[in-house]
């Protein structure tokens, strides 16, 4: 099985948990896209969608679905987003689409996260997939210094900025153990906006292909 199939098996999923009448989280990613393509064909029964990226934004208005802003509709029931690594614990890292803070907001706000994968994600420790960090960009040498203190190699990812004007460290080299205190000690450094380690709040399910873990 490819990895698009297996991704496309994820999104056609997580259909299943889209309920009548539902605003519906949306992520960003190419198993997104594959889930907002089968939204699309139910669109008829949400009420509408609350998006974490431009990119996801305008397939979703190209599909007809109505878009909401976060701050006028409260908690969401629902979640759907990818990860570029998933543990056994459903911690993740996300951010390879540079897209981290929008999508860590929109799960907060939502009472279930479904993470949709295929199998390539899944890993026993996070850190192979190198840790997205976003910053304010006077503080980009400040962070990275801060993060070779902690045994980190951090990598400008440049080019990018996110949708939020910020710019993009990639982190390699790091061994993932206790994801929960990295977040929490690297959310404490000046300039950090927001760290791709989704562990304090985690996914409620995981969706890997047709596989449901939760």
């Amino acid at each position: 099985m490819t990895h698009d199939t297996a991704k496309r098996q994820a999104a056609e999923t997580a259909i299943r948990y889209v309920e009548e009448g539902m605003i519906v989280g949306v992520g960003t990613g190419s198993t997104v896209a594959h889930f907002i393509d089968a939204l699309g064909a139910i669109k008829h029964r949400i009420a509408g969608a609350v998006s974490s990226s431009d990119q996801s934004s305008e397939q979703l208005r190209g599909l007809g679905i109505e878009l909401f802003d976060l701050n006028a509709v409260g908690p969401l029931p629902l979640y759907v987003d990818g990860a570029d690594e998933c543990d056994g614990h459903k911690r993740l890292i996300k951010g390879g689409g540079a897209a981290l803070t929008r999508e860590k907001i929109v799960a907060a706000a939502s009472k279930r996260f479904v993470c949709i994968i295929d199998a390539s994600k899944r890993v026993d420790v996070l850190g192979r997939f190198p840790l997205p960090i976003e910053v304010i960009p006077m503080a980009r040498s400040h962070v990275a210094r801060e993060i070779v203190r902690r045994g980190g190699q951090p990598v400008w990812r440049d080019g990018v900025t996110t949708d939020n004007g910020n710019w993009i460290i990639d982190v390699h080299g790091w061994k993932i153990t206790d994801p929960v205190a990295l977040e929490a000690e690297l959310n404490q450094i000046a300039g950090v906006v927001t760290v791709g380690l989704f562990a304090a709040r985690g996914a409620d399910v995981v969706v890997c292909g047709q596989d449901v873990i939760d």
